[in-house]
């Protein structure tokens, strides 16, 4: 009776065997620059039609709903990267534009409180660290930021996605 490898062990511990195949993350870190443009304008005009909604609930409200406003674009963002990273899709709009999906280091899909997780954690990695939160994908061959190493998160390109 032989026991395992240790290589054969990080297999399966993982599943994209131990990130081996490279075309999981070729042009991951451009595809995510230009999945965050565009889920940044989707955010805009989903906060530009809560902005609406939100001064005509503080006319009902005689101006209580107008308390809302400090916090609209926050919560847009979290809810929109929440219901859509965390979905069935794992990808936001503009990763699945861009071709690439979100799994998490054992190789399932990210539920909603880990997606939004890894949008509080990349804002504030971002207002802190600004750009060395960044510059974590120069270093490493799967090109994951700081959020995704702390949270235990991947993106890869889907038509390679296992």
């Amino acid at each position: 009776m032989t026991s395992p490898s240790p290589h054969h062990e990080m297999q399966d511990t993982t599943a994209f065997g131990a990130f081996s195949d490279p075309r999981l993350f070729a042009s991951v870190r451009t595809n995510r620059i230009f999945a965050f443009v565009i889920d940044a304008i989707l955010i805009g005009v989903l906060t530009l039609m809560a902005t609406v909604l939100v001064f005509f609930l503080g006319i009902f409200t005689l101006g209580l709903g107008w308390l809302l406003f400090p916090i609209l674009w926050p919560a847009v963002a979290l809810v929109y990267v929440a219901l859509t990273l965390g979905g069935p899709t794992s990808a936001t709009p503009g990763m699945r534009a861009m071709g690439v999906t979100m799994r998490m280091v054992r190789g399932d899909r990210p539920d909603i409180l880990i997606a939004g997780m890894h949008a509080l954690l990349f804002w504030f990695s971002i207002s802190l660290l600004t750009p060395l939160v960044l510059a974590v994908s120069l270093f490493n061959g799967e090109k994951r930021l700081l959020h995704d190493l702390v949270i235990g998160t991947v993106v890869v390109n889907r038509a390679v996605d296992p």
